[in-house]
């Protein structure tokens, strides 16, 4: 079982090279990047896995962003991802640890929707994330249509169709 810490804790450069170990250095090109380009990830939300030796072995960070419709009017929305783990190391519920925190660490009441690029067999059977509704969304840069998943727990309250990017106020 993973020791889960927030990532506010973890070195930055450590965490880096973990992201890059996982999607290679070119991962800052990727259209989730883009989507939060210009805000900070959330360190309420955002956690590090360490193994039993205490060496960092994934991270989760949360962002926020917005779905803004065709009004111009922007729908807050919270980005999970990435989701890192070492190579060497998938597959052993670090990945899973890490989203259940995240996730467990929102106010079901209040929590805003929360958006993803994945696998949507994984994330839906474990997490609730669908792509049913984000047919008409739009990413800034390439996206695979089925991969781009939502949960939210009342999807009427969002528009049908916008534009994925980050959240400033």
């Amino acid at each position: 079982m993973p020791t889960l810490v927030p990532l506010a804790n973890v070195d930055p450069d450590m965490g880096e090279q973990l992201l890059d170990r996982a999607f290679g250095p070119d991962r800052h090109a990727r259209t989730a990047y883009r989507m939060r380009e210009g805000t900070e990830w959330l360190p309420a939300l955002s956690f590090a896995a360490l193994d039993d030796d205490d060496y960092l072995t994934g991270t989760i960070q949360l962002w926020p962003i917005a779905l803004t419709d065709p009004e111009c009017r922007a729908h807050p929305m919270l980005m999970v991802g990435p989701v890192a783990v070492l190579p060497e190391r998938q597959h052993e519920g670090y990945g899973k640890a890490l989203m259940l925190a995240s996730l467990g660490a929102l106010d079901d009441t209040t929590a805003l929707p929360q958006v993803l690029i994945g696998d949507a067999e994984y994330y839906g059977r474990f997490f609730g994330f669908s792509a049913e509704h984000t047919g008409d969304y739009y990413c800034p840069g390439p996206f695979d249509r089925d991969r781009l998943l939502l949960r939210c727990a009342n999807p009427a309250v969002l528009p049908p169709t916008g534009m994925l990017g980050p959240w400033v106020k």
